[in-house]
C-alpha cells in the first residue's frame, strides 16, 4: 500500500505527521483533514502496538552505595528491560517531546514537584496509561489494532476539504 503525498515534500510531510501524532496521543483527539487522518491512523497504531507488547518489560537492579556515615547500603531500582528500553527510543525518535501542561491554578513549586520525576511525559503516558489499557482491550477481544476512530465532518468552508476527528477509542 502506497502512503499519502498529502501535497507536501517528504520532510514537511513526516514533520506534520509527527506533530499530529504526537498531538494526538497527548490529547486523545483532534480535528484534521481526513486523508491526514487516515495517515496518523497508521502511524499511531503503529506505535502503540509497540509500546503495548513491551510496557510490562521490567528488571529489578540492586546496587550498592555509600552513604553519608560510611556505611554500605544497597538500594533497589526498577528499570526498563531491553525490550522496552528499545520500544522506549523508538517512541522517543517517532514522536515530538510535548511538554506536561501547568494547572491554572497550580504554583510554580507544585507544578516542579509534580514533574520532578518525568523526562518526556508523552512517552510515560503512553507506557503507563494507553498500553495497559489497550492490552487488555485486545485480551478481551482477541485481536490486536484498532485504537483510532475517525469520523467524517463534511467540508471545510475555505477549500471544500474534507475535515475528520481522529480519536483514540
Amino acid at each position: 500500500m502506497e502512503r499519502r503525498k498529502l501535497g507536501r515534500p517528504t520532510d514537511q510531510r513526516m514533520a506534520v505527521l509527527k506533530s499530529q501524532v504526537s498531538a494526538l496521543l497527548w490529547y486523545g483527539k483532534i480535528e484534521t483533514t481526513f486523508d491526514r487522518a487516515k495517515e496518523i491512523s497508521r502511524m499511531a497504531d503503529k506505535l502503540l502496538t509497540i509500546a503495548i507488547k513491551s510496557y510490562d518489560d521490567t528488571v529489578e537492579v540492586v546496587k550498592e552505595k555509600v552513604n553519608l556515615k560510611n556505611e554500605k547500603v544497597s538500594l533497589k531500582f526498577v528499570n526498563d528491560g531491553p525490550k522496552k528500553l528499545a520500544a522506549r527510543r523508538k517512541l522517543m525518535a517517532s514522536l515530538y517531546d510535548l511538554k506536561e501542561i501547568k494547572g491554572e491554578k497550580e504554583s510554580k513549586s507544585q507544578y516542579a514537584a509534580r514533574t520532578k520525576d518525568i523526562k518526556h511525559p508523552l512517552i510515560e503516558k503512553i507506557f503507563n496509561e494507553y498500553a495497559p489499557r489497550y492490552k487488555e482491550r485486545n485480551d478481551k477481544q482477541t485481536q490486536g489494532g484498532g485504537y483510532t476512530r475517525i469520523i467524517r465532518l463534511g467540508e471545510r468552508r475555505g477549500d471544500a476539504a474534507e475535515v475528520a476527528i481522529i480519536e483514540l477509542v
